[in-house]
């Protein structure tokens, strides 16, 4: 395995660790970027299961997006996650940045989220 890999696979284990320990039962925001796009959901650990989800490849958001790959982009789909979370009845949650700073997208995702009513 290449050590970067090894690198990233750790710090995702021990960011989830935290969140774990911290979560209290509540659903987990979990954020994964690639270099075009970005994805979110909400999964409730508990169960086992994805409660809401939204990204930059849904059609209605690359019709009104230049491109999924920048903070405009990222802002959206936090909106967009928000309001589908408060559709599942979901207002409370931890945010997972995964293996990624909290910068960029990241963090114009999870200001989208707040922004549309999700605390965390």
């Amino acid at each position: 395995m290449p050590k970067d890999l090894e690198v990233s696979q750790r710090r995702k284990a021990r960011i989830r660790k935290a969140l774990r320990e911290r979560a209290y039962g509540k659903p987990r925001l979990s954020v994964h970027r690639t270099s075009k796009q970005i994805y979110c959901q909400i999964i409730d650990d508990a169960a086992g299961r994805t409660l809401a989800a939204a990204s930059s490849l849904e059609k209605a958001q690359r019709d009104g997006l230049r491109t999924g790959a920048n903070v405009e982009a990222a802002a959206a789909i936090g909106k967009l996650i928000a309001e589908r979370a408060r559709a599942a009845g979901v207002t409370d949650v931890v945010f997972d940045r995964g293996q990624y700073m909290y910068h960029g997208r990241v963090k114009a995702l999870a200001d989208g989220a707040r922004e549309g009513g999700l605390q965390f």
